[in-house]
């Protein structure tokens, strides 16, 4: 987060030189020497309780999940909530009513640890929505442990809804398969394994309605989210996760988009991106790249690809709700797409099968998906919060960077991770092990640099990128 601090005034801590790290004259980080150490700090430390979590996801779980959302024939935001119809387990009411139970059923399992909550509202006939209509979200949360810590909120996200090639057709069956039954069982699945433990800060296990009518249940969702003054750090939408199984997919691959200039920059943070060259440090980017560290540590058989762009050409998903409230927000989504099998009706033309069917989908990809989603959740979850008030100083004319912070509540420790401008991911780790100050002998106008805070288990924070100052 881009936070302008105050001052330096006031502020304690130790000073810490780093010289072994650059290359001699330079500035610069080193190419070999440090290598492979410097690999192994920026993968983290594996938590033994999460990745006993992360083994209980189970691939059976998902499929049982996404066909059971199949099954109700057609989830279309316009398709039918009368009772009968529920009662005939057909059309998006019986969906919600579905997840609901299911919710309820995790929070029964887990001593009712669980708030299982409905976020109804009539959107208003519009476009893409001819009539008034009834759009719920169904959610779940899971309160943190920590007095301190239980305000700030970390979310992962499906949209429940389904469609035809005509989005105002509710009758017609869209059994939405891959887009978007894979993302709601992330969500929930998700929901099962956290739900049996404990975190200092709060999860939400989402699922919304509306998403193809123009992202009308995140919107609404994300605003209410604003309006109440919901500290949400991370977002995670999970939108076609499916791992379509014709030629060409990759299945060892999850791409992660991201805004770059959050939609929410005024003018003057504006003018302070463009001074910084803080382009690529968004805080839905950096979420992106924690992502892609939190994959590698747990070896999840799927490798999370950021894609520095907000969303694909032409298409647009529930992440872009909460970029639109200021949130860091990212969305997972299959690496290369069929879009013989998405917002198509059902049928085989010229030998070619069209619509959202089970058969396309990949369970064992969806399984590795969920898995770096709830490796994610619940590191966040167990991490402090990211540092605040970070400033790099730039008062002096000098070829060693001091970076300053204020102390994080259950921060143990910090860490100032730095990279090339031109290089997408962090390359170098340092520990602070003490203190709020710290000085490396690293080039400031060469690098882009950034501070994380730890707990005593090693669970990092987000990262803070500093402000100039002095």
């Amino acid at each position: 987060m881009l936070n302008r601090a105050s001052g330096l005034q006031g502020r304690v801590g130790l000073a810490v030189l780093i010289s072994s790290l650059v290359m001699a004259g330079a500035g610069l980080p080193s190419a070999r020497a440090d290598e492979s150490d410097q690999e192994r700090n920026l993968r983290g430390t594996v938590d033994p309780t999460i990745a006993a979590a992360l083994g209980q996801i189970s691939t059976a779980r998902i499929r049982a999940d996404v066909e059971k959302l199949a099954s109700f024939g057609t989830r279309s935001t316009f398709s039918a909530q009368d009772d009968a119809s529920i009662s005939a387990g057909r059309g998006i009411g019986a969906a919600r009513e579905w997840l609901k139970a299911e919710l309820q059923r995790y929070s029964q399992e887990c001593g009712g640890c669980l708030q299982v909550k409905l976020d109804s509202f009539v959107q208003p006939a519009g476009p893409r929505v001819p009539t008034p209509t009834t759009i719920t979200n169904v959610y779940a949360v899971l309160p943190g442990t920590d007095p301190q810590a239980t305000q700030r909120i970390v979310l992962v996200n499906g949209h429940y809804d389904s469609r035809n090639t005509d989005v105002s057709d509710g009758v017609a069956d869209a059994p939405g398969a891959n887009d978007d039954a894979t993302g709601t069982a992330v969500s929930l699945e998700s929901a099962r394994v956290l739900s049996k433990l404990k975190f200092p800060a709060t999860i939400i296990f989402l699922t919304v309605a509306g998403e193809e009518q123009g992202l009308l249940g995140s919107a609404h969702f994300a605003q209410m989210a604003r309006q109440q003054g919901w500290n949400i750090e991370a977002a995670l939408n999970n939108d076609i996760v499916g791992g379509d199984k014709d030629p060409g997919q990759e299945p060892g691959l999850v791409r992660v988009f991201s805004e770059g200039i959050p939609l929410t920059a005024g003018n003057q943070q504006l003018a302070l991106l463009k001074s910084i060259g803080g382009e690529n440090d968004s805080p839905s980017r950096d979420l992106a790249r924690y992502i892609v560290e939190t994959g590698r540590t747990y070896s999840l058989g799927v490798t999370a690809t950021p894609i520095y762009r907000l969303d694909r050409f032409l298409r647009g998903s529930d992440h872009i709700s909460f970029n639109q409230q200021g949130y860091a927000a990212v969305r997972f989504t299959e690496f290369r797409e069929d879009f013989d099998h998405q917002h198509q009706n059902v049928r085989v033309e010229n030998n070619t099968q069209f619509g959202d069917l089970l058969q396309f989908v990949n369970f064992d990809y969806v399984t590795r998906v969920a898995r770096v989603n709830a490796a994610t959740l619940a590191t966040l979850a167990l991490a402090p919060a990211a540092p605040r008030n970070v400033v790099l100083v730039t008062t002096r004319l000098e070829n060693v960077s001091t970076l300053t912070w204020d102390p994080t509540p259950g921060a143990s420790s910090y860490e100032i991770v730095w990279r090339r401008s031109s290089s997408p991911e962090w390359e170098h780790t340092v520990e602070v092990p003490d203190g709020t100050t710290a000085t490396l002998n690293v080039a400031k106008d060469n690098v882009i640099f950034a501070v994380r805070a730890l707990d005593q288990q090693g669970h990092r924070s987000l990262e803070t990128i500093p402000v100039p100052g002095g």
